[in-house]
């Protein structure tokens, strides 16, 4: 569980960095910074619907740990 979720995260920030590479580097001119940001916000949703799923069907469960 916990390596699908990192991997998942490690995507989240490579798609971040790739559209700062194309924003740089594009400067506007293409859609490819648009779809790596698209990718970011797919995966971030589908990894925090996975979390609550999982939650819910019992495989992770929660630790109680205090805020403050």
């Amino acid at each position: 569980m916990r390596v699908l979720v990192l991997i998942v995260f490690l995507g989240v920030i490579v798609s971040l960095g790739s559209a700062l590479v194309y924003l740089m580097r594009d400067r506007g001119n293409s859609n490819r910074m648009a779809y790596a940001l698209t990718w970011r916000v797919g995966l971030s949703v589908a990894l925090f619907l996975f979390v609550l799923l999982a939650h819910y069907l019992g495989w992770i469960e929660s630790t109680g740990v205090p805020l403050a």
